[in-house]
């Protein structure tokens, strides 16, 4: 991919964010904007690209909410993880919202970088451990971003111990 390539792809992907704010609840809007069909050949390869955006952004909060945490014994992995995917989500509302969206609608390549990003918040917050079978850590992944979606804010300052002894029970190891 050339750098006209890439500049045009961002393109794209910036003009699908600004028809989604301005159209909001409309879908991922493919059919309707030539230049995005131009530079994807498909929903599913916008779903990706917009997917990677997405983890782009989360990997980057990630990082820093961890290096936050690994200095502030009052913040565990599970409270930094659970603040930076939040943070992600105010500050790409859109994003967050099309590829929420687009899930009824995904092909096998968007679920497989759904269960990637799952199996890397079950990581990234403790909750599992390199080694641990992928479907499983997917699950527990999955468990707990159910958890980060429906825990209202003044119930997210749970302990460690009580938010995974929860998961654990959602999703019992094999």
């Amino acid at each position: 991919m050339s750098w006209t390539d890439f500049y045009q792809r961002k393109d794209a992907i910036d003009l699908v964010l600004a028809q989604v704010r301005s159209n909001p609840g409309a879908g991922l809007p493919f059919d309707d904007l030539t230049e995005v069909k131009a530079q994807f050949g498909s929903r599913e390869e916008l779903a990706l690209a917009l997917q990677y955006k997405w983890s782009q952004l989360l990997f980057g909060k990630l990082g820093v909410a961890l290096l936050d945490a690994e200095h502030n014994a009052e913040v565990d992995n599970l409270e930094a993880v659970t603040s930076a995917w939040r943070r992600t989500a105010t500050e790409a509302p859109e994003l967050r919202g099309l590829l929420d969206a687009y899930v009824e609608d995904a092909g096998p390549e968007f679920r497989a970088a759904l269960a990637n990003e799952r199996r890397m918040l079950a990581y990234a917050s403790g909750l599992a451990e390199f080694g641990e079978a992928a479907e499983e850590t997917a699950r527990v992944g999955s468990a707990f971003l159910a958890l980060i979606r429906d825990t209202p804010d003044q119930q997210r300052r749970r302990r460690c111990s009580s938010i995974e002894q929860l998961i654990r029970r959602v999703v019992p190891s094999t």
